[in-house]
Protein backbone atom coordinates (compact mmCIF):
# COMPACT_ATOMS: atom_id res chain seq x y z
CA UNK A 1 0.00 0.00 0.00
CA UNK A 2 0.59 4.01 -0.33
CA UNK A 3 2.67 3.54 3.16
CA UNK A 4 5.21 0.87 1.88
CA UNK A 5 6.09 -1.13 -1.47
CA UNK A 6 2.63 -0.85 -3.52
CA UNK A 7 0.62 1.58 -5.04
CA UNK A 8 -0.01 5.04 -4.33
CA UNK A 9 -4.13 5.11 -4.14
CA UNK A 10 -6.31 7.08 -6.31
CA UNK A 11 -9.87 5.62 -7.04
CA UNK A 12 -12.14 7.31 -9.74
CA UNK A 13 -15.40 5.29 -8.40
CA UNK A 14 -18.18 7.96 -9.69
CA UNK A 15 -20.42 6.08 -11.34
CA UNK A 16 -23.69 4.61 -8.89
CA UNK A 17 -22.72 0.58 -10.43
CA UNK A 18 -19.02 1.36 -9.22
CA UNK A 19 -20.97 1.87 -6.03
CA UNK A 20 -23.12 -1.07 -5.99
CA UNK A 21 -20.12 -3.46 -7.02
CA UNK A 22 -18.08 -2.41 -4.26
CA UNK A 23 -21.27 -2.88 -1.74
CA UNK A 24 -21.98 -6.30 -3.48
CA UNK A 25 -18.16 -7.17 -2.59
CA UNK A 26 -18.03 -5.68 0.96
CA UNK A 27 -20.56 -8.26 2.32
CA UNK A 28 -19.46 -10.22 4.82
CA UNK A 29 -20.15 -10.73 8.69
CA UNK A 30 -19.05 -8.88 12.02
CA UNK A 31 -18.41 -9.46 15.34
CA UNK A 32 -17.63 -8.45 18.75
CA UNK A 33 -14.32 -10.21 19.94
CA UNK A 34 -10.77 -9.49 21.06
CA UNK A 35 -7.83 -11.59 21.20
CA UNK A 36 -7.05 -13.66 24.46
CA UNK A 37 -6.77 -11.11 27.70
CA UNK A 38 -3.72 -10.80 28.81
CA UNK A 39 -3.20 -11.10 32.52
CA UNK A 40 0.04 -9.49 32.99
CA UNK A 41 1.03 -5.76 32.39
CA UNK A 42 4.43 -5.59 31.14
CA UNK A 43 7.33 -2.53 30.91
CA UNK A 44 5.46 0.52 28.24
CA UNK A 45 8.02 1.13 26.56
CA UNK A 46 10.93 -1.07 23.88
CA UNK A 47 13.73 -0.39 22.63
CA UNK A 48 14.97 -1.15 18.86
CA UNK A 49 18.60 -2.02 17.98
CA UNK A 50 19.37 -2.41 13.96
CA UNK A 51 21.74 -3.53 12.17
CA UNK A 52 23.94 -0.40 10.18
CA UNK A 53 23.81 -2.63 7.08
CA UNK A 54 21.19 -3.86 4.85
CA UNK A 55 20.79 -7.69 5.53
CA UNK A 56 19.02 -7.86 1.86
CA UNK A 57 19.68 -5.69 -1.13
CA UNK A 58 18.13 -4.81 -3.96
CA UNK A 59 19.00 -7.18 -7.24
CA UNK A 60 21.03 -6.58 -9.85
CA UNK A 61 19.52 -4.35 -12.51
CA UNK A 62 17.30 -6.47 -15.17
CA UNK A 63 16.33 -8.75 -12.04
CA UNK A 64 13.26 -9.13 -10.89
CA UNK A 65 13.80 -6.92 -7.47
CA UNK A 66 16.14 -4.41 -8.60
CA UNK A 67 14.27 -1.75 -8.17
CA UNK A 68 12.64 -2.37 -4.75
CA UNK A 69 13.37 -4.96 -1.99
CA UNK A 70 10.70 -4.63 1.16
CA UNK A 71 8.35 -6.39 3.12
CA UNK A 72 9.95 -8.97 4.84
CA UNK A 73 7.55 -11.74 6.00
CA UNK A 74 10.00 -13.87 7.92
CA UNK A 75 9.23 -17.65 9.17
CA UNK A 76 11.05 -20.27 11.38
CA UNK A 77 11.46 -23.69 10.86
CA UNK A 78 13.72 -26.59 12.06
CA UNK A 79 16.36 -23.92 12.95
CA UNK A 80 16.45 -21.85 9.61
CA UNK A 81 14.07 -18.82 8.93
CA UNK A 82 12.63 -18.53 5.28
CA UNK A 83 11.81 -14.96 4.19
CA UNK A 84 8.84 -14.39 1.79
CA UNK A 85 9.67 -10.84 0.36
CA UNK A 86 8.85 -8.74 -1.93
CA UNK A 87 10.26 -7.33 -4.91
CA UNK A 88 9.52 -4.87 -7.95
CA UNK A 89 11.33 -4.69 -10.96
CA UNK A 90 10.16 -1.04 -12.01
CA UNK A 91 6.98 -2.76 -13.30
CA UNK A 92 5.19 -5.23 -11.00
CA UNK A 93 5.73 -6.28 -7.26
CA UNK A 94 6.60 -10.00 -6.95
CA UNK A 95 7.38 -12.21 -4.12
CA UNK A 96 10.60 -13.91 -3.92
CA UNK A 97 12.14 -16.45 -1.27
CA UNK A 98 15.46 -16.25 0.93
CA UNK A 99 17.15 -19.14 3.42
CA UNK A 100 18.98 -18.20 6.46
CA UNK A 101 20.36 -19.99 8.99
CA UNK A 102 21.01 -17.25 11.39
CA UNK A 103 18.15 -14.50 10.19
CA UNK A 104 21.16 -12.17 8.91
CA UNK A 105 23.25 -13.76 5.81
CA UNK A 106 20.34 -14.52 3.30
CA UNK A 107 20.74 -16.71 0.37
CA UNK A 108 17.97 -15.63 -2.59
CA UNK A 109 16.02 -18.27 -4.10
CA UNK A 110 14.38 -16.17 -6.95
CA UNK A 111 10.68 -14.78 -6.99
CA UNK A 112 8.18 -17.72 -6.29
CA UNK A 113 4.83 -15.82 -6.62
CA UNK A 114 3.81 -13.64 -9.49
CA UNK A 115 0.22 -11.88 -10.15
CA UNK A 116 -1.99 -13.67 -12.29
CA UNK A 117 -3.12 -11.86 -15.42
CA UNK A 118 -6.59 -11.91 -16.16
CA UNK A 119 -7.85 -12.58 -12.53
CA UNK A 120 -9.05 -11.12 -10.01
CA UNK A 121 -4.81 -10.02 -9.01
CA UNK A 122 -4.25 -8.06 -12.26
CA UNK A 123 -0.70 -7.88 -13.30
CA UNK A 124 0.71 -5.57 -10.96
CA UNK A 125 1.24 -7.12 -7.20
CA UNK A 126 0.75 -10.40 -5.79
CA UNK A 127 3.46 -9.21 -2.55
CA UNK A 128 3.25 -7.53 0.66
CA UNK A 129 2.51 -10.46 2.87
CA UNK A 130 2.27 -12.53 6.00
CA UNK A 131 3.85 -15.71 6.35
CA UNK A 132 2.84 -18.59 8.74
CA UNK A 133 3.61 -22.48 9.46
CA UNK A 134 0.22 -23.88 9.51
CA UNK A 135 0.07 -28.17 10.23
CA UNK A 136 3.45 -28.21 8.03
CA UNK A 137 2.49 -26.31 5.45
CA UNK A 138 3.24 -22.15 4.74
CA UNK A 139 0.18 -20.12 4.59
CA UNK A 140 0.60 -16.66 2.83
CA UNK A 141 -2.13 -13.91 2.71
CA UNK A 142 -0.89 -11.58 0.10
CA UNK A 143 -1.90 -8.55 -1.53
CA UNK A 144 -3.38 -8.33 -5.47
CA UNK A 145 -5.37 -6.62 -7.83
CA UNK A 146 -5.54 -3.54 -9.69
CA UNK A 147 -3.17 -1.07 -8.43
CA UNK A 148 -5.96 1.23 -7.70
CA UNK A 149 -8.14 -1.03 -5.39
CA UNK A 150 -6.17 -3.97 -3.36
CA UNK A 151 -7.15 -6.62 -1.48
CA UNK A 152 -5.90 -9.63 0.26
CA UNK A 153 -6.01 -13.47 -0.79
CA UNK A 154 -4.29 -16.80 0.19
CA UNK A 155 -1.82 -19.24 -1.13
CA UNK A 156 -0.47 -22.15 0.45
CA UNK A 157 2.79 -24.06 -0.04
CA UNK A 158 4.19 -27.71 1.07
CA UNK A 159 7.86 -26.09 0.58
CA UNK A 160 8.10 -22.70 -0.15
CA UNK A 161 8.66 -22.74 -3.81
CA UNK A 162 5.35 -24.16 -5.55
CA UNK A 163 2.20 -22.48 -4.86
CA UNK A 164 -1.64 -23.03 -4.70
CA UNK A 165 -3.95 -19.87 -4.82
CA UNK A 166 -7.13 -19.34 -3.77
CA UNK A 167 -9.66 -18.23 -6.75
CA UNK A 168 -10.73 -15.09 -5.04
CA UNK A 169 -9.69 -13.01 -2.53
CA UNK A 170 -10.07 -13.62 0.87
CA UNK A 171 -11.05 -10.16 2.62
CA UNK A 172 -12.87 -8.01 0.22
CA UNK A 173 -13.72 -4.33 0.10
CA UNK A 174 -16.18 -3.20 2.99
CA UNK A 175 -19.51 -1.88 2.32
CA UNK A 176 -20.25 1.50 1.25
CA UNK A 177 -18.88 4.01 3.64
CA UNK A 178 -17.22 1.60 5.54
CA UNK A 179 -13.29 2.68 6.76
CA UNK A 180 -12.27 0.11 4.62
CA UNK A 181 -14.48 0.91 1.76
CA UNK A 182 -12.00 1.46 -1.15
CA UNK A 183 -8.94 -0.83 -0.27
CA UNK A 184 -7.47 -3.70 2.27
CA UNK A 185 -3.85 -4.13 2.38
CA UNK A 186 -0.94 -4.77 4.41
CA UNK A 187 -2.06 -8.70 6.28
CA UNK A 188 -0.50 -9.44 9.52
CA UNK A 189 -1.82 -12.96 10.80
CA UNK A 190 -1.28 -14.33 14.02
CA UNK A 191 -2.57 -18.13 15.46
CA UNK A 192 -3.85 -18.11 18.88
CA UNK A 193 -5.42 -21.09 19.84
CA UNK A 194 -8.49 -21.80 17.10
CA UNK A 195 -8.55 -18.74 15.46
CA UNK A 196 -6.34 -16.62 12.84
CA UNK A 197 -6.39 -12.87 13.24
CA UNK A 198 -5.69 -10.91 10.92
CA UNK A 199 -4.65 -7.05 11.15
CA UNK A 200 -4.94 -5.04 7.65
CA UNK A 201 -5.12 -1.39 6.21
CA UNK A 202 -8.36 -0.04 5.23
CA UNK A 203 -8.73 3.13 2.96
CA UNK A 204 -12.06 4.70 3.18
CA UNK A 205 -13.14 7.25 0.17
CA UNK A 206 -11.26 10.29 1.62
CA UNK A 207 -7.96 8.29 1.33
CA UNK A 208 -7.64 7.66 4.91
CA UNK A 209 -5.34 4.80 5.53
CA UNK A 210 -6.14 3.20 9.16
CA UNK A 211 -5.64 -0.57 10.86
CA UNK A 212 -8.68 -2.65 11.85
CA UNK A 213 -8.99 -6.97 12.65
CA UNK A 214 -10.92 -9.96 11.19
CA UNK A 215 -10.72 -13.42 12.56
CA UNK A 216 -10.99 -16.93 10.98
CA UNK A 217 -11.92 -20.33 12.00
CA UNK A 218 -10.23 -21.58 8.89
CA UNK A 219 -8.07 -18.67 7.68
CA UNK A 220 -10.27 -18.00 4.45
CA UNK A 221 -13.58 -17.23 5.73
CA UNK A 222 -12.91 -13.74 7.94
CA UNK A 223 -15.31 -11.48 10.18
CA UNK A 224 -14.46 -8.32 10.84
CA UNK A 225 -14.31 -6.71 14.39
CA UNK A 226 -17.28 -4.36 14.49
CA UNK A 227 -15.37 -1.81 16.59
CA UNK A 228 -13.10 -1.12 13.44
CA UNK A 229 -10.40 0.71 13.22
CA UNK A 230 -8.54 -0.51 16.16
CA UNK A 231 -5.78 2.28 14.53
CA UNK A 232 -6.63 5.49 13.86
CA UNK A 233 -4.93 8.37 12.12
CA UNK A 234 -4.34 11.39 13.94
CA UNK A 235 -5.66 15.03 12.74
CA UNK A 236 -3.88 16.32 9.49
CA UNK A 237 -1.37 19.10 9.62
CA UNK A 238 -0.84 18.20 13.26
CA UNK A 239 2.94 17.03 12.51
CA UNK A 240 2.93 13.62 13.87
CA UNK A 241 4.83 10.66 12.23
CA UNK A 242 1.59 9.32 10.73
CA UNK A 243 -0.52 12.03 9.52
CA UNK A 244 -0.09 11.39 6.09
CA UNK A 245 -1.61 7.59 6.69
CA UNK A 246 -1.06 4.29 8.93
CA UNK A 247 -0.15 0.76 7.65
CA UNK A 248 1.96 -2.31 7.68
CA UNK A 249 1.44 -3.43 11.37
CA UNK A 250 3.38 -6.30 13.09
CA UNK A 251 1.51 -8.02 15.92
CA UNK A 252 3.18 -10.33 18.56
CA UNK A 253 2.87 -11.52 21.70
CA UNK A 254 5.91 -10.85 24.60
CA UNK A 255 6.24 -9.92 27.95
CA UNK A 256 2.66 -10.28 29.15
CA UNK A 257 1.14 -7.73 26.54
CA UNK A 258 0.26 -7.53 22.67
CA UNK A 259 2.60 -5.20 20.81
CA UNK A 260 2.01 -3.98 17.51
CA UNK A 261 4.56 -1.89 15.32
CA UNK A 262 3.24 0.22 12.12
CA UNK A 263 4.21 2.41 9.69
CA UNK A 264 3.16 6.00 9.80
CA UNK A 265 3.65 8.07 7.02
CA UNK A 266 4.46 12.63 7.97
CA UNK A 267 4.00 15.40 5.68
CA UNK A 268 7.22 14.96 4.12
CA UNK A 269 5.99 10.88 3.19
CA UNK A 270 9.29 9.78 5.17
CA UNK A 271 8.31 6.74 7.23
CA UNK A 272 9.37 5.50 10.57
CA UNK A 273 7.72 2.70 12.55
CA UNK A 274 5.50 3.41 15.68
CA UNK A 275 4.82 1.18 19.06
CA UNK A 276 1.54 0.68 20.71
CA UNK A 277 0.86 -1.93 22.92
CA UNK A 278 -3.09 -4.00 24.51
CA UNK A 279 -3.80 -6.34 26.76
CA UNK A 280 -6.56 -7.75 23.98
CA UNK A 281 -5.58 -6.72 20.82
CA UNK A 282 -8.15 -4.55 20.57
CA UNK A 283 -7.75 -1.45 22.58
CA UNK A 284 -3.88 0.25 21.59
CA UNK A 285 -2.19 2.36 23.94
CA UNK A 286 0.42 4.23 21.45
CA UNK A 287 3.77 4.62 23.35
CA UNK A 288 6.47 7.43 22.98
CA UNK A 289 9.01 5.63 21.09
CA UNK A 290 9.13 6.34 17.36
CA UNK A 291 12.13 4.39 15.24
CA UNK A 292 13.64 5.92 12.48
CA UNK A 293 16.24 5.31 10.22
CA UNK A 294 20.03 5.98 11.71
CA UNK A 295 21.99 5.18 8.26
CA UNK A 296 22.21 6.43 4.60
CA UNK A 297 20.97 3.33 3.13
CA UNK A 298 17.34 4.12 5.45
CA UNK A 299 17.15 7.24 6.00
CA UNK A 300 13.82 8.68 4.71
CA UNK A 301 12.27 5.27 5.27
CA UNK A 302 11.63 2.40 7.56
CA UNK A 303 8.59 0.44 6.81
CA UNK A 304 6.98 -3.14 6.62
CA UNK A 305 7.87 -4.65 10.16
CA UNK A 306 7.92 -8.88 10.81
CA UNK A 307 8.39 -10.09 14.12
CA UNK A 308 9.75 -13.14 14.71
CA UNK A 309 9.53 -14.23 18.91
CA UNK A 310 12.76 -16.76 19.22
CA UNK A 311 13.17 -18.22 23.00
CA UNK A 312 13.64 -14.21 24.78
CA UNK A 313 14.54 -12.69 21.24
CA UNK A 314 12.57 -11.01 19.86
CA UNK A 315 13.88 -10.44 16.16
CA UNK A 316 12.72 -8.16 13.74
CA UNK A 317 13.14 -7.38 9.95
CA UNK A 318 11.97 -4.70 8.04
CA UNK A 319 12.27 -2.45 4.56
CA UNK A 320 14.17 0.55 4.39
CA UNK A 321 14.92 3.35 1.98
CA UNK A 322 17.23 6.61 0.86
CA UNK A 323 13.78 8.11 -1.11
CA UNK A 324 10.60 9.78 1.21
CA UNK A 325 7.76 8.55 -1.44
CA UNK A 326 4.53 7.12 -0.83
CA UNK A 327 4.93 4.09 -2.42
CA UNK A 328 8.02 2.63 -4.25
CA UNK A 329 11.00 3.09 -6.20
CA UNK A 330 12.71 4.03 -2.51
CA UNK A 331 16.25 2.22 -3.35
CA UNK A 332 14.47 -0.53 -0.98
CA UNK A 333 16.37 -2.92 1.63
CA UNK A 334 15.48 -5.26 4.09
CA UNK A 335 17.04 -4.66 7.30
CA UNK A 336 17.17 -6.30 10.71
CA UNK A 337 17.09 -5.47 14.66
CA UNK A 338 16.03 -6.66 17.83
CA UNK A 339 13.29 -5.32 20.23
CA UNK A 340 14.13 -5.39 24.02
CA UNK A 341 12.43 -3.74 26.91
Amino acid sequence: MTTGKAAAIRFFFTSASGLLLIAMAGCGRYADFTLPVLPTVAPAHLSLTMRTTPVIPRGAAGEWDSGDVLNPAVVRRDGAYLNFYSGFDGKVWRTGLALSGDGEHWEKKGSVLSPASGTWEGDYIAANGSALLVNGEYWYWYQAGARDTPRIGLARSADGRAWRKEPGPVLDFGPVGSWDERAVADPYVLQLGEWFYLYYLGQDRARRQQLGLARSHDGLHWERLRANPVMEVPLPGNGSMDENGLGEPAVWQSSGLYWMLFTGRNAKEERSLGLAHSTDGVHWERTNDIFRGADPWDAKVICDPTVVVDGDRVRLWFGGGDVASPDENLHGQIGAGELKP
